[in-house]
């Protein structure tokens, strides 16, 4: 059994799993973890293997011994790392920028071109090369692989890609359309025709990435026109404490009248925007709570949340000419069944009927939710960012 080891370093934290990259779902997943609050007093670390989760705490004061602690909990549950045929790691990073347009073996010079995208995502590129800086001495034999999550939509059209600012200064600063989750829409929506049984060149589909971070995509014949996520992850949807898209004067209003520094703007729009602005917390089980209890201040961040979703569905449907298939994915597009609900409401007109009974459930596995009648199917399909950077990797395979 070859196995594939992928690892999502974070600034903090570094999520993993190992992987039989030739099964589906679930049985791929040897064992899967988490090591969490790197760089604080304490720490914690966990692995999941054979239905059963072992966590430690512990001081944890660097990503090296962070991954050395995986290696301990490999061994832990009598799964010796060396012994598993590892034959690649794939590392997830956010942003390729203009210079990765699909998967690359990771030296010291891609760790460099790496870093040197970090003004595009300063919050993750520069934690995903310590990881890989860490996980190639740690696993030396085998080669490593960068999966960009722009990568998907690197051939963009030029329409969708550019932003009418001048064109030089856009080129200088590398100003675009990158989008993110790029791994995900690109998973479900090969996924898709597989399941449904469709010729995917001959598909019109609109993919609904929703989680924490949410981004939507519009994908004809296979191949991406257009998604929601601009410059950075910020743009596009509602999302759990982003904002989305806004009017750009809002960001010189509140520097002008307000003194706001860049930093401050970005730390509001990142952090402090999204659902938390409009209920206190970005944990959308809350926003659940608040619609069981009818609170109106919960109903309002309900009809901007579903307002936004379902701006980019008719934008995208639009887009296409129509649309063949809506896939729903990641954990809010998985697990809500109201959120599914009131995105299709109301559009039966364009062909899309919903049914409530089979919606009405977390899935875990692949379902039309749509009715026999409908002239767009409409599907729950859970993603797997992880299986996929897998598939990707064991191509680098010696």
């Amino acid at each position: 059994m070859s196995t594939v080891f992928v690892i999502n370093s974070g600034s903090s934290s570094i999520k993993y799993q190992l992987i039989n990259p030739a099964l589906e779902g679930a049985d791929a997943v040897v064992a899967s973890g988490l090591v969490d609050q790197i760089g604080l007093e304490k720490g914690k670390y966990s692995i999941k293997h054979d239905g059963e989760k072992i966590e430690h705490t512990a001081a944890i004061p660097d990503h090296s011994i962070g991954l050395q602690l995986v290696v301990d909990l490999f061994a832990e549950v009598g799964l010796n790392l060396d012994e598993q045929d590892v034959v690649a790691v794939g590392h997830r990073v956010v942003q390729g920028g203009n210079l990765f347009r699909e998967p690359v073996e990771i030296d010291d010079t891609v760790m460099d071109q790496i870093e040197s995208l970090s003004p595009l995502a300063p919050l993750h590129n520069p934690a995903h090369v310590l990881g890989m800086k860490v996980a190639r001495k740690l696993l030396p034999s085998v080669p490593h692989v960068a999966v960009f999550d722009t990568a998907f939509f690197a051939d963009l059209p030029a329409a969708s890609a550019i932003f009418p600012i001048p064109q030089d200064i856009a080129d200088t600063y590398a100003v675009r359309r990158y989008g993110a989750h790029g791994t995900s829409h690109q998973y479900v929506s090969q996924q898709v025709p597989k399941l449904l049984d469709l010729d995917p060149s001959n598909l019109r589909q609109i993919i609904m990435h929703l989680g924490n971070g949410a981004s939507v995509s519009a994908v004809m014949n296979g191949k991406p026109i257009d998604t929601s996520m601009g410059l950075t992850p910020l743009g596009g949807l509602v999302m759990g404490s982003r904002c989305g898209d806004i009017d750009p004067s809002v960001v010189l209003h509140l520097m002008r009248q307000g003194g706001y520094t860049v930093d401050e703007m970005d730390h509001m729009l990142n952090r402090e925007s999204g659902v938390k602005a409009l209920i206190g917390t970005s944990d959308m089980r809350t926003l659940d709570d608040l619609m069981a209890v009818h609170d109106p201040k919960g109903q309002l961040c309900w009809d901007v949340y579903v307002t936004r979703l379902k701006h980019y569905l008719g934008a995208y449907m639009a887009e296409l000419g129509g649309v063949d298939v809506i896939a729903f994915t990641a954990g809010i597009g998985e697990n809500s069944p109201e959120m599914r609900e009131s995105c299709l409401e109301g559009l039966e007109e364009l062909g899309i009927q919903i049914d409530p009974v089979v919606n009405n459930h977390k899935f875990k596995e692949p379902c039309v939710i749509s009715t026999p009648e409908s002239k767009v199917t409409a599907i729950v399909v859970p993603t797997n960012e992880e299986l996929a950077i897998s598939r990707m990797a064991l191509a680098f395979a010696k």
